[in-house]
């Protein structure tokens, strides 16, 4: 009986290292190499759909107080921040092995305030002035090319998770119905190409005062540029104004995965055609 007891011990302490090592190369992977990341809102829609499943490249801008993961796990009552565990790295705004983001790039970061991790596009560089007039980007005092690209079209229901209704230039829409955005193509002074959304003109957003981004830090706006909380908000807990190279986490390259429904476990909402789709 003792030889029993003694081997199924052994078991189950086997399998608690064996659980501990995963967690710990898991931990070491998503810190150094790359970080699962799920689209839960619109702001960069039609380039990220609600629900879209994508590895950030954190190897792409090196490594700052930034790199590590925020652990949440609210069935379990833990709630990890960030800077918990590499707050030690904070205030210097410098990077290890770091090289800094191209215009164009999709970028995963750190928010200052609130520490959740947002996801957009960095069109401003540091010394760029960044402008908005009439829903037009203009960037050190120069509008970028945009071109008409068609309408974007999608269903009127709950999205993702939190069941959020898209918004639609073709409202009042009853559920079920087609949405329509204005899809725009737009052109950044390094010749990268894009699409964006427009939902309607002549909203608050549209016009803005210059911005002149300061150094070691970056402009960011959502492609979906009617329904995106960026830089152009003033940073509170709700605006994201400029963002620090030390916050950014990583670039979005490819989305691996993508489901319409409230959880990626309803297999009839899965979007065949975005599995492993490059992000322009």
């Amino acid at each position: 009986m003792a030889d029993d007891n003694q081997s199924f011990l052994g078991a189950v302490w086997e399998t608690i290292k064996t659980i501990f090592w995963a967690l710990v190369i898991a931990g070491i992977f998503r810190t150094l190499f790359f970080q699962p990341f799920w689209i839960p809102s619109s702001s960069m829609k039609d380039t990220l759909l609600v629900g879209d499943f994508l590895f950030v490249n954190k190897m792409a801008y090196g490594y700052s107080h930034a790199s590590c993961p925020n652990i949440k796990l609210a069935r379990f009552g833990v709630d990890i921040d960030a800077a918990d565990i590499c707050g030690f790295l904070d205030g210097d705004n410098t990077r290890v092995l770091g090289s800094e983001p191209e215009r164009g790039d999709v970028v995963v970061f750190r928010h200052p305030v609130t520490h959740q991790d947002y996801i957009k596009r960095v069109v401003g560089l540091p010394g760029d002035t960044v402008q908005m007039k009439d829903g037009i980007l203009h960037l050190n005092g120069e509008a970028v090319t945009v071109e008409d690209g068609g309408t974007f079209t999608e269903v009127k229901e709950p999205q993702g998770p939190e069941g959020r209704y898209p918004r639609c230039s073709n409202d009042p829409v009853g559920e079920g119905g087609s949405c329509a955005k204005q899809r725009q193509i737009e052109t950044l002074p390094n010749g990268v190409q894009h699409s964006m959304l427009n939902i309607r003109d002549g909203l608050d957003l549209d016009d803005t005062k210059i911005f002149t981004v300061p150094e070691g830090e970056y402009f960011f706006v959502g492609d979906n540029r009617d329904n995106s909380t960026d830089s152009r908000v003033a940073q509170t807990s709700f605006g994201v104004g400029f963002v620090a190279y030390e916050n950014l986490i990583g670039r979005a390259d490819r989305i691996m995965f993508s489901s319409g429904g409230r959880s990626m476990l309803f297999f009839w909402t899965w979007r065949g055609d975005r599995y492993f789709k490059s992000i322009d």
